[in-house]
């Protein structure tokens, strides 16, 4: 089931309950550093974004939307600058997979919602890894548990992932 864009535009206005949801990264990811080779290409990595576990999630949610950002470059700071996915999910605890960086091929039932939003070299069709260079960029992820009509049922904001 692909998210309509009626749906995307109530998913990114609606209103938001305290977040009761939880996450735990995993697959090297601590929120502290990067793992080694999860950078971007440009940088020596092959990067994937951290693997999730999601638990706590509010009943009636249909999808698990991620926005991935870097808190340290304005640019794509915000609204997935490093690319939007979204999981279809069911129940209160999720696991959602690592997905490739610079693909829109996903696994998992897993979607491209947004692209991020770098240009030139940086430019994916996707998830963008972390691609600061090592200069110490913050780096985060922002989850929405949404129902099918794309009403967002709580949300988790800049969960640190890393360092890079």
């Amino acid at each position: 089931m692909k998210i309509k864009a009626a749906a995307l535009a109530l998913l990114l206005s609606s209103g938001m309950a305290t977040a009761e949801m939880s996450v735990q990264l995993s697959g090297g990811w601590d929120g502290a550093r990067v793992p080694a080779g999860e950078q971007c290409k440009l940088h020596g990595g092959n990067g994937s974004m951290p693997p999730m576990l999601v638990s706590g999630i509010p009943q009636g949610t249909k999808w698990i939307i991620a926005d991935f950002n870097d808190l340290s470059y304005q640019p794509l700071s915000k609204n997935g600058g490093h690319g939007r996915i979204g999981y279809p999910v069911s129940g209160s605890t999720a696991k959602l997979p690592a997905v490739p960086g610079m693909t829109a091929k996903l696994p998992a039932g897993a979607q491209v919602i947004k692209a991020a939003r770098g240009k030139g070299k940086y430019a994916s069709p996707g998830y963008l890894p972390p691609c600061s260079g090592g200069r110490g960029n913050r780096y985060s992820v922002d989850l929405r548990a949404v129902d099918g009509a794309g009403k967002v049922l709580e949300m988790l904001s800049k969960v640190a992932i890393g360092k890079y």
